[in-house]
């Protein structure tokens, strides 16, 4: 196991510097120039434009600004904004909050999905599985932005149930709303994905070889059946973590969310290289750390699955 857990910190190196390194190139090839951005409509003095460059490295070639950026990650400086700001602040401003949005989202998707996706897989062709289907499929075809505006309208306005904007801190009942909303695509996924993998489990022989043993139906569905069949949706779960971390940023924008998503969207219109790769860097770093986990975990759920080797 600890052998495993190194070669995987190891592999974890080289994405870490190709993904820093493609996401630096791409904000450095943007078309404009992000210090006469800085000043609108004013046009600044030459001599204020050369000392901006030269205090944001834009004055160097950009393999040199992008190792100055490396070395400053590695001694823990995620640089300083265009405004002014340590990008590390900023960072710790709106990390927590996208986080808490995250894991929220994931706990509504992971709680509905499995367990709308268990009972559809196990009542195959009744009428729960076809109401289950068709739901899943209307929510995985409606975009995001309507199912926001509608659940704003109808929870938030007519209903009085929810806020329809977060308040200031970003408070955990202000947040419930927004993340109902960025769990409901993906809740569509785990439901299919979970009654496919039960389906697909309660045909194996070792299911029908625990029946014929006399266990109880109550004790082969959780035991045999379901912990068998969470381990592509665990996958997918992992995946959807780190996406929901990046992509929430049409949420965010439409409950004035104060988190990573609208921070990162506003950075890279500003072109703010140092900020886009600081955020890429830390949820890159989050990605590699929840797909280590979920490996490992992958153990707990099938005992046949082994890292010895």
């Amino acid at each position: 196991m600890a052998g495993y857990i190194a070669r995987r910190l190891l592999q974890a190196i080289p994405v870490l510097l190709g993904t820093t390194f493609l996401i630096y190139f791409m904000v450095f090839a943007l078309p404009g120039d992000p210090i006469i951005a800085l000043f609108g409509e004013k046009t600044p003095s030459p001599a204020v434009v050369e000392q901006l460059r030269e205090r944001y490295n834009l004055d160097q070639p950009f393999i040199v600004q992008y190792f100055l950026f490396l070395g400053g990650i590695f001694r823990g400086d995620f640089g300083t904004s265009f405004s002014g700001q340590p990008v590390s602040e900023i960072l710790a401003a709106t990390f927590p909050v996208t986080l808490r949005l995250a894991v929220l989202a994931v706990f509504f998707e992971m709680v509905a999905g499995i367990t709308i996706g268990l009972v559809s897989g196990l009542r195959k062709g009744g009428i729960f599985d076809a109401s289950a289907l068709v739901v899943s499929l209307i929510l995985i075809s409606l975009p995001i932005f309507v199912i926001a505006f509608v659940a704003q309208f109808i929870f938030g306005i007519q209903l009085g149930w929810f806020r329809t904007t977060v308040s200031s801190g970003a408070p955990i009942q202000d947040l419930i709303l927004p993340a109902i909303v960025l769990a409901t695509i993906s809740f569509a996924q785990i439901t299919r994905l979970t009654r496919a993998s039960v389906i697909d489990t309660d045909t194996q022989d070792f299911v029908r070889t625990a029946a014929s043993k006399g266990l109880s139906r109550r004790r082969i569905v959780p035991v045999h059946i379901l912990r068998n069949s969470l381990i592509p949706v665990v996958t997918y779960l992992a995946v959807d973590f780190g996406v929901l971390m990046v992509g929430a940023t049409v949420t965010e924008g439409i409950f004035n969310v104060p988190g990573v998503g609208r921070t990162l969207y506003q950075a890279i219109i500003r072109g703010e290289g140092p900020t886009v790769v600081s955020f890429v860097t830390v949820m890159v770093l989050i990605y590699l750390v929840i797909n280590l986990l979920v490996d490992l975990l992958y153990a707990v759920l099938d005992p046949r699955i082994r890292y010895a080797k």
